[in-house]
This record gives structure tokens, C-alpha cells and sequence, in this order.
């Protein structure tokens, strides 16, 4: 149902149904125009700060460029790429630009679980029991059938010369391989009193 297809003075509920305007209840109206009010304020809030991030983010990148144009290089296939921190001659205000890859794992990683499987299964009449418990620790999928990055890599840690072992943690970096990479970009002022850098904060939940 859209606004062409309502009839005139009549407001529909959630659920769709119409109740011609004088049927509504002058606290529902109330409330119906201060929500619609807000939202539609932070609806263009929202955009405005899109426009700022798109605009801000060109901006920076210019500047990258016209930085590396002192030294006659021109960067190539790095656009976006890369932690990068900038600051005002003062010390005043600085922007940090940070980049977040996302790693995921092929199906090599099911080789690896079961290289480790087996050597799990010799080392068992050892001492080994806490190794055992990290490994299966490592393979456990969250909520979301996703494995920990982190949990998996930190296998590599663990110094074992058996060839198993060893075959199994090459397995492992040969399946990892970058999902998609985000950018964050934090903006920041210094206080005057204490000489820290405070965050400029953008989000409406954390002002």
C-alpha cells in the first residue's frame, strides 16, 4: 500500500488496515508526527553524513596523491589501500585511516583438520591433552557457521616438528586468502589540557 493508493483522511495501521483520520486517537496522531518528524531528520542527517564520507574520502586520497607527486611517484593499485595517519602542522586535529581485511579459509582447511587429526590421535597416549583441547577449540564454528581466523592461525604458534603438523599449518596459510577489506576512517582533536587525542564522534548512539 503507498500514499496514492490511501484514501483521503484515512491513515492505515501496521498491520494495513484503514481507520478514516477521525477514528484515530489524538495521542496516536501525537506521537505518529513526532516519530515521523525524528526519523525524517535523522533520515536526512544520515545522508548528509554520506556525503560527507564519500566527499572526505576522495579528499584524502587526493591528498595522498599530491603528497607522492613530491617525489614524482605516481601510486598506482593502492587507492584506499593501506593504514595511513594525517595530521594538521599545529598537532590540533588528525585523521587515522585504517583498513580491516577479512579472511576466510578454502576447503585446504579440511585437510589441515584432518593432518591434525591424526597426529591428535598418536599424541593421545601422551601428554598432549591441552594441545587437543585448543585444536578442537580452533575448528568449532560460531552461531553464524563461521570459523575463528584467529583461533585457527593461532596453531601456527605452537612449535611441532612432526611432518604432519608441520604439512598441516602450510595447508592452513595456503587456504586463507582475503574476503573483502574495509576501511574505517576516525576523525580526532586534541585537548588542550591533557595533550590526548579525543575522537570526533559521528555516531548518534555514542554522542
Amino acid at each position: 500500500m503507498t500514499d496514492e493508493t490511501i484514501p483521503a483522511n484515512y491513515w492505515p495501521d501496521a498491520k494495513g488496515a484503514l481507520f478514516h483520520v477521525s477514528k484515530v486517537k489524538p495521542i496516536d496522531k501525537d506521537r505518529t508526527k513526532v516519530v515521523t518528524d525524528l526519523c525524517e531528520g535523522a533520515k536526512a542527517l544520515s545522508a548528509q553524513i554520506a556525503g560527507f564520507k564519500l566527499a572526505a574520502a576522495q579528499a584524502f586520497e587526493e591528498f595522498i596523491a599530491r603528497s607522492a607527486d613530491e617525489y614524482k611517484v605516481v601510486l598506482r593499485g593502492s587507492k584506499g589501500k593501506g593504514n595511513v595517519t594525517l595530521a594538521t602542522f599545529s598537532g590540533n586535529y588528525k585523521i587515522v585511516r585504517q583498513v580491516s581485511d577479512t579472511l576466510v579459509f578454502d576447503e585446504r582447511l579440511q585437510v589441515a583438520e584432518q593432518l591434525i587429526g591424526e597426529c591428535i590421535q598418536d599424541w593421545s597416549r601422551g601428554s598432549k591433552a591441552e594441545i587437543k583441547a585448543l585444536v578442537n577449540s580452533a575448528f568449532q564454528v560460531d552461531k553464524a557457521g563461521k570459523i575463528s581466523t584467529t583461533r585457527v592461525l593461532s596453531l601456527n604458534k605452537i612449535e611441532i616438528d612432526d611432518p604432519r603438523w608441520l604439512k598441516a599449518m602450510q595447508a592452513i596459510n595456503d587456504s586463507m586468502r582475503v574476503a573483502s577489506s574495509k576501511s574505517y576512517t576516525r576523525y580526532y582533536e586534541r585537548d588542550e589540557r591533557s595533550g590526548e587525542y579525543v575522537p570526533i564522534v559521528l555516531d548518534v548512539a555514542a554522542v
